[in-house]
């Protein structure tokens, strides 16, 4: 019975002083490297502060331009918008530009406005323009401060045209006579009765200066 209670004894003795030494280890380890379990930690928390200040970034700029795209559409053209027009010659490669005053149509149009009014004069220009080659315009700056409109012309081959009759009103078709040129608001019945015949059957015009003079001649 002693001789077991010695045992018990050393072996209480034995594990107490192995937790002792182990105990004092780390402590004499935490001592002489006070950063070595830290390290870790602090990395990831730099990592997770720059993955959220990216994150912020990325917020803050997609706000900047949300608010910008609001402002430009909330801009309106005024009599007091600088309107600059510039014409560019797409046969000889040359660019001009002129101030011009703001079209009465436009005032008071936001950027989307602006953008269906030169889409129509797009698809039916004046005469004048025509006449000069004009092929097509485009918005390449809009504030309510400035607004920009590009204008290409070129130059056209001389050819000739047909006058015809669709619905009671002049038509022209280009030389093939299938191609559609442009419609105009000539009534044929406001002809002369002569010029009714031949455009019945389909009047050849030679140029664009003599079909220009004719729809002047004859438009309302």
């Amino acid at each position: 019975m002693k001789l077991v209670k010695r045992i018990s004894f050393f072996m209480i003795m034995s594990v107490t002083m192995l937790g002792l030494g182990g105990w004092g280890a780390l402590k004499a380890e935490n001592f002489f490297y006070p950063n070595r379990y830290s390290h870790g930690t602090t990395e990831q928390k730099r990592s997770a502060y720059e993955s959220v200040r990216a994150q912020s970034s990325e917020e803050m700029a997609e706000e900047e331009q949300v608010i910008e795209t609001a402002v430009a559409d909330s801009a309106v053209v005024t009599a007091d918008t600088l309107y600059l027009v510039e014409q560019v010659d797409l046969g000889k490669g040359t660019v001009t530009e002129q101030e011009e005053t703001v079209p009465v149509m436009y005032i008071g149009l936001n950027r989307e406005e602006l953008l269906e009014a030169l889409a129509s004069y797009d698809s039916n220009p004046p005469l004048s323009e025509l006449q000069q080659g004009f092929e097509t315009i485009e918005l390449t700056s809009f504030s309510k401060d400035r607004v920009v409109v590009c204008k290409y012309y070129k130059e056209k081959e001389e050819k000739g045209f047909y006058l015809m009759v669709a619905d009671h009103f002049i038509v022209v078709y280009e030389e093939d006579g299938q191609s559609l040129y442009m419609n105009t608001d000539i009534l044929l019945e406001r002809l002369p009765d002569s010029l009714q015949r031949e455009i019945m059957t389909g009047k050849h015009v030679e140029s664009e200066e003599e079909l220009y003079q004719f729809l002047e001649s004859y438009s309302s």
